[in-house]
This record gives C-alpha cells, sequence and structure tokens, in this order.
C-alpha cells in the first residue's frame, strides 16, 4: 500500500470517527432537551410510560444483535434474552426505529384486534416501498375498518367458506402424497405454497 492510499484511508477513517462524534453529540444534547420537555410534563400530568428495555448503540441500536440471532441456531434468543431482563413488553431500537417488542399474548391481541386508532402499523420505509402506499397493511383508522368490514362480509359467505375449505384439503392432499418417506419434510417450502395459493 503506498503513501497516497494510506492518507486516504486514514483521512476516510478520521472522517468517519467526526461523524460519528458529531452523532453522538447532537443525541446527548436532543436526549437532554427531550429529558427536560419529558419532566416538566410529567410535573403536570402523567405522561406516557415506556416499557424497560435498552435503545442500544446510536444509530445503530440493537440491529446488529437482532440480524445476527436471526441467522442463528437459536433465532428466538435475541427476544428470550431481553423477555428475561426488562418482561414480556419492551423497548429497543431495530433497522433505525425506537421499536415497542411485546411478547406477551394478550397483549398482541389486543393491539391486533384495535380499529388502528390505539396502534398505527408502522414499517420500515423498504417494506412500505415493496408493499406500495396501496397496500392492506399500510392503511388504518376508518379506512381499514371499512375494508376490514368488507373482507369479513365477503368471507362470511357459507359456500365460499366450504369452496375454500375444499380447495385447501385437496391441495394438502396432494402434497402430502409427494412426501416419500423418511425424507425430511420441509414446512416452511409448504406454508409457502399455501400461502401463495390461498392468500
Amino acid at each position: 500500500m503506498d503513501i497516497s492510499s494510506s492518507l486516504l484511508l486514514f483521512s476516510l477513517f478520521l472522517f468517519a470517527i467526526i461523524i460519528i462524534l458529531n452523532k453522538i453529540n447532537g443525541l446527548r444534547s436532543s436526549s437532554a432537551s427531550k429529558t427536560k420537555r419529558i419532566e416538566n410534563v410529567s410535573t403536570h400530568s402523567h405522561g406516557p410510560r415506556f416499557p424497560q428495555g435498552s435503545l442500544g448503540w446510536p444509530i445503530l441500536g440493537e440491529t446488529i444483535e437482532f440480524v445476527s440471532s436471526a441467522y442463528s441456531d437459536h433465532p428466538e434468543s435475541f427476544m428470550d434474552k431481553r423477555r428475561l431482563m426488562y418482561g414480556r413488553v419492551f423497548k429497543s431500537h431495530i433497522f433505525g426505529t425506537a421499536t415497542i417488542v411485546s411478547t406477551d399474548a394478550d397483549v398482541n391481541k389486543a393491539v391486533l384486534q384495535s380499529d388502528s386508532t390505539a396502534f398505527v402499523p408502522f414499517y420500515p420505509k423498504t417494506v412500505r416501498e415493496l408493499m406500495g402506499k396501496s397496500s392492506i397493511l399500510l392503511i388504518n383508522g376508518s379506512l381499514h375498518r371499512r375494508f376490514h368490514g368488507l373482507v369479513g362480509s365477503f368471507l362470511k359467505s357459507p359456500l365460499l367458506k366450504a369452496q375454500i375449505v375444499r380447495d385447501m384439503h385437496n391441495f394438502l392432499l396432494e402434497s402430502m402424497d409427494l412426501w416419500s418417506e423418511d425424507q425430511p419434510v420441509l414446512l416452511q417450502d409448504v406454508s409457502k405454497n399455501v400461502s401463495v395459493l390461498f392468500p
């Protein structure tokens, strides 16, 4: 490596360190002002209480640990570790967003059954771009209630239910006939096929 490439590498490294230190300093000053605002609010009223947890490293949060656990032999280790430390509901910082994670069935049921006024769904920018702004995942409020009602009334039809059950039953029987003895069955692949055929 010659001197010019060494200097370039060193200057890039120094530039990255300066940016990181500026970000950390900016986060500290903004968190100090937020703390001041929260203290002012909490003396006058009972503001929102957030669950215990860790936001991890500045900017990165806990994304690296979350992703690395997903590719390990125990993908549930990220959630299990935090559930044991903080309880069934905890805060984290994943994919650039502060997040509240729930591993409690009752809380999840309440969130999923809400009409999207108390809990508004949020997805990372990449998911929003992939799904499109008209995706059912991204709608909320009155439009969500209306769409939910339309789909629910459509699926209440006894004839439609019978047809869907019959088609799924036939598909699963055909899939099971293809399974050979003493061979592993890849449930993820079978589930993927079912979800593609019966969205």
